[in-house]
């Protein structure tokens, strides 16, 4: 078994201490370095599911919920594209998903909505309320109109910040063409859990216009770390003006280690060194082409390679850079603010122990979760603070990656959805401590 690349996905979260993250990955690459055995029982061996969808170990349950092509309350079909997604606290105990969908103009589906952003591209978001019982009450298009939202973040202040991953403009094809937009795109959008309506689209131009990932906010100061699925990515940061109110704009910075002038982090970079670092600023955070981190390596910012899912907690930031490392394995990096320090935290020697790392949520119980998004067989992988890894559920449905993993407030079901056809689950039983 190993951890397959999944291209998408934020490590959204804002509460979950950061050595929850860090624990279970530093001790898997060292029980891989020390010849340890990798593989644990977890939550035992998983029973195959009779209806075909999803294999689960004995004690767990789940419910499906809001697939493709379902009508919703709002009188259009769920779209497909499954992605992205946050949880958040409802009135009277329900919970809140909002939910990407990760389209292009030339798919199937659309999110449809009275006031799309761009009425050629069919990405967006919806929101689906889910009783305490775990079953859909309603379900409705809050994002229409974007491009290929696939990752994103959740905010302290009860919103979701949904990405576009991909960068077209108007001059990209021409008219008539099925790729044509009419609006420029590789912008964020902000959509509040609470929203009862279709938002209006408004693209966060301040933070940026390039190929987002994911979104991370620190609670302490309203900062926004921002990550870039490019070869040549840059991290940056976004200073608001106003902490909580992004639409009134802010200042786009990138980060530079203060002694290496244009670092290149791909390969041969020191692990467990912390670097000072400074930031420059993006005096061009929109520009015409895709030029926002060639602007800032210009300036002496440091690449990484390919920023992904980035998490918060306890003052520390994770984030991933899925195809870093001499063998190109993937990288883990934290960013500790109050030092304003960065560091290669984890880097992958081989595929058995970490393969492209980025989907990850920390699970209320110390275990990581990661979403597979490989050739073959999908998994639902657990990564235990012990560093043992195991199998927690199986896409028994087709060869499709699973996405937008997220834990319920309370901490007993876990939402995770399979991408094609478009399937939301909720899963839950004998959570326990690893």
């Amino acid at each position: 078994m190993k951890l397959s690349r999944r291209r998408f996905f934020t490590l959204a979260g804002t509460s979950a201490a950061g050595t929850l993250l860090a624990s279970p990955l530093e001790s898997l690459i060292a029980r891989q370095a020390n010849g340890h055995p990798v593989f644990g029982k977890g939550y035992g061996p998983l029973v195959p599911d009779p209806n075909g969808l999803l294999d689960l170990p004995v004690g767990f349950k789940y419910r499906t919920f809001s697939l493709t092509g379902d009508l919703m309350n709002d009188g259009t079909k769920v779209p497909g594209g499954h992605d992205g997604m946050a949880a958040f606290p409802g009135p009277r105990g329900t919970v809140i998903l909002v939910r990407n969908h990760e389209l292009s103009p030339t798919s199937d589906t659309k999110a449809e909505g009275p006031r799309p952003y761009d009425p050629f591209c069919k990405g967006g978001t919806t929101n689906l309320v889910i009783g305490s019982d775990r079953k859909l009450i309603k379900h409705f298009t809050s994002l229409s109109g974007t491009y290929r939202n696939c990752a994103g973040g959740r905010t302290p202040w009860g919103s979701w910040i949904s990405c576009e991953e991909n960068t077209t403009t108007p001059n990209s094809f021409p008219v008539g063409n099925s790729n044509y937009v009419s609006k420029f795109h590789g912008y964020n959008f902000e959509v509040p859990a609470s929203t009862t309506t279709p938002v209006k689209p408004e693209p966060l131009i301040a933070m940026g216009r390039f190929n987002h990932e994911a979104v991370a906010v620190d609670p302490k100061t309203g900062i926004v770390y921002e990550t870039e699925d490019k070869g040549d990515s840059l991290f940056y940061r976004f200073i608001p003006k106003v902490p909580g109110k992004l639409k009134e704009g802010g200042t786009l910075q990138a980060l530079k280690i203060k002694d290496i002038y244009q670092a290149q982090t791909f390969t041969n970079f020191p692990k467990r060194k912390p670097f000072k670092v400074e930031w420059v600023t993006i005096t061009e955070p929109n520009p015409v082409e895709d030029t926002v981190r060639v602007e800032g390596f210009a300036k002496g910012a440091a690449q990484f390679a390919r920023g992904e899912g980035i998490w918060y907690g306890n003052g520390e930031f994770y984030f991933c850079c899925t195809s870093g490392g001499a063998l190109g394995l993937g990288q883990v990096w934290r960013y500790i603010p109050a030092k304003e320090t960065i560091e290669l935290f984890v880097e992958s020697t081989s595929a058995a122990e970490l393969e492209n790392p980025d989907n990850i949520v920390v699970s209320p119980y110390g275990d990581l979760i990661l979403c597979e998004d490989g050739d073959d067989e999908q998994f639902l992988v657990g990564v235990t603070p012990k560093g043992e890894l195991y199998q927690f559920a199986r896409n028994a449905l087709n060869t499709n990656e699973f996405a937008g993993a997220c834990f319920s407030p309370d901490g007993k079901t876990l939402f995770v959805n399979v991408q094609t056809p478009g399937i939301t689950f909720a899963i839950w039983g004998p959570w326990k401590k690893s």
